[in-house]
């Protein structure tokens, strides 16, 4: 749309159509522009808001808007903690569609003329599947089905997610959707394609004086359904695109080298970006992840961890929109409290980031390698299991030199067994190196009867290595489910922690489930500042991951059923071997029993308070996320999804 979109004459303006009431201004002819005004770049990062941020709403934009639009509908969009919204957001339940407080067309028009025609009415990505959205067509919907499993897809949807069985399992575009209907399900009922600050401002304002439902997407890129929810309106993060490198930041906490990227750039390219800068920047193992998104505020394991920690450790301020409306920056200095909360503590909790300030580092090489073993003819499953023992016996060693090996063990049935790395990232280590690093492994293989040859190729720069060593992760799936365990130093040092640690590894692999984990550690950085990331985070020296699946045509029942031996007889053994560690929230179980203790441990009362005081009327949940217990969803299928209506409890 233009900047200056018109409403033609004799329309009523400001009219508050909401809870069956109608107070309305009558104009003859006029303009309504987007509610926006450019401030100062100046942040008290020191780096200068990028062009998107100079973009605000104001309360001078707010009280200009009272020449054409009545004092309730400008209501709608004004700032601060109202008691009468505390109150009403924090009993019942968030407006749904079809509630009679639910705004009317008319309201939504006005809401998307000062966005600057920024609100898309959700249509479900597989529409082109079915009758009824307009757009139904057998070319179309072949290529969905043979994109859905892609995660550039879902990204680039302003709703879809990459993990559709938190959607409600609707609008499939194949075979596999048991109800054969398409309907919105989990996925909102609105989005803001956010390409400036006051488009989020006005959103947040909107969803908490409106008491209606607020998520925000970024990619879609997790395994919990966290930026799907019923009747909501999204805010989608996914083109805040800048980039810039900083040569030398410095406050006091840092002085070096910094990259400020916003909320949409994701771990491609940002690292195309570092590349380019001869520099290297932390960021995830996955093409498509949203690095300034939930993986960082989730605390965030990567590549690089075993020597620099997590992505979160990296951070040195954050741009953000806050539940009330405000724009403001976080740093150490300016807001201790959130700088620390905002660095591990979740994302769609404590507002949403537009932007962040991250610690840049020289340029780094890799050896990428692999190993290979498995069952045999000669090779039985009890010798296959010493032999994955012992490579559990090298994960401290190896995660003080810095590696980070992301391995996979496969049953195959029959008592058959297969052990690869996907791969051996061995961060600044030469071949030589790397050979040198894995030969008593090696040998100790070899006392086994297991001979494996290793292979290596060097790339004198992350960038290089990461693009040959870490493909595309395959996403859509509505038939698996995903858990996981964090597994401290202790279990692989101690040998009898270490025997029991084996034996439950042994017990999931026996029953068909696998093992997809990362061999790496993610210490604290000597001298960073404190932040909010799970402290099982700086004990482990693995992240394991099983998965359980079921067919296609699985009832609701059935797949609860599923998930619910997922968690108690699958990860139940892992939590016995591991009792005082926990899980990484976006990649876990969301079943997760005592999940604040799981994803957050001793942090989490600290976290609640925190909670309560930035966001009293719950403009932000998500599943698992910080206070997400106050509230819950009346799921239509009776999964755990968020295909339902969301109330406080």
């Amino acid at each position: 749309m233009a900047s200056f979109l018109h409403i033609g004459s004799a329309l009523l303006l400001g009219a508050a159509l909401v809870n069956g009431q109608t107070s309305a201004t009558t104009a003859t002819t006029t303009s309504l522009a987007p509610a926006q005004q450019t401030v100062s770049a100046d942040s008290d990062s020191g780096v200068p808001l990028n062009t998107a941020e100079t973009v605000q709403l104001t309360t001078e934009v707010l009280q200009n808007l009272t020449s054409q639009l009545n004092q309730t509908t400008v209501s709608y969009f004004d700032f601060g903690n109202a008691t009468a919204a505390t109150k009403r957001s924090t009993t019942g339940c968030k407006v749904f569609p079809g509630d009679w407080a639910w705004p009317i067309d008319f309201i939504w028009d006005i809401f998307d003329l000062l966005l600057g025609g920024r609100l898309i009415k959700t249509v479900p990505s597989a529409s082109s599947c079915y009758p009824g959205w307009g757009d139904q067509s057998a070319a179309e919907c072949a290529y969905v089905a043979s994109v859905w499993n892609d995660s550039h897809f879902h990204m680039e949807d302003p709703t879809s997610v990459m993990w559709p069985l938190y959607q409600g399992r609707t609008c499939l575009p194949t075979g596999s959707n048991v109800t054969a209907t398409c309907t919105l399900g989990g996925y909102p009922s609105y989005a803001v394609n956010v390409s400036n600050v006051a488009q989020i401002q006005l959103a947040v304002n909107f969803a908490r004086n409106l008491n209606i439902r607020l998520v925000v997407k970024n990619t879609g890129h997790d395994f919990s359904g966290k930026s799907a929810g019923a009747g909501a309106l999204s805010i989608w993060t996914h083109h805040l695109k800048s980039l810039r490198y900083i040569p030398s930041y410095s406050d006091s906490t840092y002085s070096g080298p910094a990259v400020k990227m916003g909320a949409g750039i994701q771990a491609q390219e940002v690292y195309e970006f570092a590349h380019a800068n001869g520099i290297t920047v932390i960021g995830g193992e996955g093409k498509t992840v949203g690095v300034a998104g939930g993986y960082i505020l989730g605390g965030g394991h990567s590549p690089l961890g075993s020597i620099y920690g997590l992505a979160a450790d990296q951070v040195l301020a954050l741009e953000v929109v806050l539940p009330d409306g405000t724009f403001t920056t976080v740093t150490a200095a300016t807001n201790p409290d959130l700088f620390w909360a905002l660095r591990g503590g979740g994302g769609s909790t404590f507002g949403i980031v537009t932007s962040l300030v991250v610690k840049a580092y020289p340029k780094i090489g890799v050896t990428v390698g692999s190993i290979t073993f498995g069952t045999s003819n000669v090779i039985s499953a009890d010798t296959f299991f010493e032999a994955l023992k012992t490579y559990y016996s090298y994960f401290d060693a190896f995660t003080a030199a810095g590696t980070y090996v992301y391995f996979w063990v496969f049953p195959l049935g029959n008592g058959q067994y297969i052990f690869e790395t996907h791969p051996f990232f061995a961060v600044n280590h030469t071949v030589d190196q790397f050979n040198t690093l894995i030969q008593p492994f090696v040998d100790d293989l070899s006392a086994l009867g297991i001979s494996v040859t290793p292979s290596g190729t060097y790339y004198d720069d992350f960038y290089d290595a990461w693009l040959a060593g870490f493909p595309l992760e395959t996403v859509g799936s509505t038939t698996m489910l995903t858990g996981s365990r964090l597994f401290p130093r202790e279990n692989f040092n101690n040998a009898t922690l270490l025997n029991v640690t084996i034996a439950a590894h042994r017990q999931t692999l026996e029953q068909g489930y696998p093992i997809l984990a990362f061999q790496m550690k993610a210490d604290a950085p000597a001298g960073s500042v404190p932040n909010a990331a799970n402290p099982a985070f700086r004990t482990m020296l693995m992240h394991g991951i099983t998965s359980i699946s079921w067919p296609a045509t699985a009832s609701s029942a059935e797949i609860l059923s599923a998930m619910n031996t997922m968690t108690n007889d699958v990860l139940g053994p892992w939590r016995a071997v591991s009792p005082n560690s926990g899980a990484y929230m976006s990649e876990s179980d969301l079943l997760e029993p005592n999940f604040q203790q799981a994803f957050y441990g001793s942090n989490y009362a600290r976290l609640y308070s925190l909670k309560q005081k930035y966001d009293p009327c719950g403009v932000l949940y998500a599943p698992t996320a910080v206070g997400s217990e106050d509230w819950t969803v009346s799921s239509a299928d009776g999964l755990p999804d968020q295909n339902g209506r969301l109330c406080h409890v």
